[in-house]
Formats: structure tokens, C-alpha cells, sequence
């Protein structure tokens, strides 16, 4: 699959950014997974503000592309999402997508400082 603009997003590592907080960083990594994923253009991407309609207003966006967007979400941002923590909520929106990533890094983030000490 040919990647598409947000691929070299500053700060993104193979293997997962789980160590990242900031609000943007986790943002651009969000719209690069759609890009990638998706097969979107980045600039339309980037148009998304947090009201932007996903499942059922993208056609790319069907259950075969959730499963895809899930996996690498997990894979860029070192998170794991279990089964129950999907429901139709969550691509509602980009909005719910982003605030759900950004609440799982930031869990991760807290565990693995907890297994640290």
C-alpha cells in the first residue's frame, strides 16, 4: 500500500509511540493512520476537525478498515485495544477517535512508568 503524506511524521518511530503525550503529536499520528490505512489524501485529512463524520460518511471506512485502523493505531502508538473498548462510538467521529487514542497513550504511558519503578 502506497503511504500518503503523514508517513514521516516527526516523532513517529517503528515500534510504537506509546512514550508520547502531547496532543499533536498523537493528532498527526491519528491522520496518518487514516491516510495510510484509508488511502485518504493527506490534505483531506487534515481538513478533519473533531465534528468530521467517519464511519458511514467514508466509504474507505468499513468493518474490514476498522480492524486495519485498530492495528495500527496499536502498532504507532505502543497501545493495546481490547474488543470491548470498540463500539460504534468510537468512529462516529474523528473527535471520539482522537480523544480514544489519546486516552490509551496516555494509560500506556502511566503503565509502563508503573512497571518501571
Amino acid at each position: 500500500m502506497r503511504k500518503r503524506g503523514y508517513s514521516n511524521l516527526k516523532g513517529w518511530k517503528s515500534g510504537g509511540l506509546g512514550h508520547l503525550t502531547e496532543h499533536n503529536t498523537i493528532d498527526e499520528t491519528v491522520r496518518a493512520v487514516l491516510c495510510d490505512v484509508l488511502g485518504l489524501k493527506a490534505e483531506d485529512v487534515a481538513a478533519f476537525d473533531a465534528d468530521t463524520e467517519l464511519f458511514g460518511a467514508l466509504p474507505e471506512l468499513d468493518s474490514m478498515a476498522v480492524a486495519g485502523l485498530l492495528t495500527e493505531m496499536e502498532d504507532r502508538l505502543g497501545i493495546i485495544i481490547e474488543d470491548d473498548e470498540v463500539d460504534g462510538e468510537l468512529f462516529e467521529n474523528y473527535g471520539n477517535l482522537l480523544k480514544f487514542a489519546e486516552e490509551k497513550t496516555a494509560n500506556a504511558a502511566t503503565c509502563a512508568s508503573d512497571e518501571e519503578e
